[in-house]
């Protein structure tokens, strides 16, 4: 019984809508800006272990490298959790098998107003922060902060193609694709200081709601999971800010 009744919350989206109900809630109260907000992504360790990585029995052909190479995970897979991948953010980083979780958060009181968990890939971040920006409301000039993992020609083009300029941390061992026409205005200034805030949510994330080493396996629950735990954080955090009347 509680497996179908797991399986009846998946399938009807009740995270999404209830993290949606909570984000009404901070709307109503006034507590989220409209126009500044924040975005990154943090690795979800995955409920398998290293020895469950093991090759294909029927691995592609082609691979899914910039140039076409074939990676260690088109080769080889979780048998505990296919949905995982091996990966690492950093170079001095250990390999691990993980999924990425995605906030996008606003400025004003560092508010999870976006959510999402994905397949760890190089390009994840950029292409999931702009999805989370197209759903954003409203029409008027907006800025996104990040760090300088997002100063990439995809994202810088495809926020401000969407009318939000990207307040990202300029790369300094290669060209930027943001200049001084963005960083010498003071409200870029703001952003950078603004967006670190957003590791908040993922401390509270993975420390206080246990995702740090995540209890489900497949995108969908770790996903489902996600975005309750964000969700729960911004209903602690409005507590906080309305002074327990939330």
């Amino acid at each position: 019984m509680f497996t179908k009744n797991r399986d009846r919350l998946l399938e009807g989206s009740i995270a999404q809508q209830f993290f949606e109900a909570v984000i009404e809630q901070a709307r109503a109260k006034h507590l989220l800006s409209d126009e500044h907000f924040s975005v990154d992504g943090t690795l979800l360790e995955a409920w398998a272990s290293d020895k469950s990585f093991q090759k294909k029995p029927d691995p592609p052909k082609t691979g899914t490298g910039s140039r076409g190479e074939t990676l260690l995970n088109d080769t080889h897979a979780s048998t505990t959790d296919p949905d995982a991948r091996k990966y690492r953010k950093s170079r001095g980083a250990a390999f691990k098998l993980v999924h990425m979780g995605h906030v996008l958060s606003e400025n004003r009181h560092g508010l999870a107003v976006g959510v999402r968990v994905t397949v760890a890939n190089p390009k994840a971040e950029r292409e999931t922060a702009l999805e989370l920006l197209r759903a954003v409301r409203g029409r008027r000039p907006k800025t996104v902060g990040g760090d300088k993992g997002y100063d990439e020609r995809d994202f810088v083009t495809g926020a401000r193609a969407m009318g939000v300029t990207p307040h990202v941390s300029p790369h300094t061992r290669r060209p930027s694709h943001v200049d001084a026409r963005t960083t010498r205005h003071g409200a870029f200034v703001v952003s950078q200081r603004k967006r670190k805030r957003i590791e908040e949510i993922f401390g509270w994330i993975k420390s206080v709601a246990l995702l740090r080493k995540v209890r489900h396996r497949g995108r969908a629950r770790v996903g489902w999971m996600f975005t309750m735990g964000a969700a729960a954080y911004n209903l602690v955090r409005m507590r906080t800010l309305l002074g327990g009347a939330a």
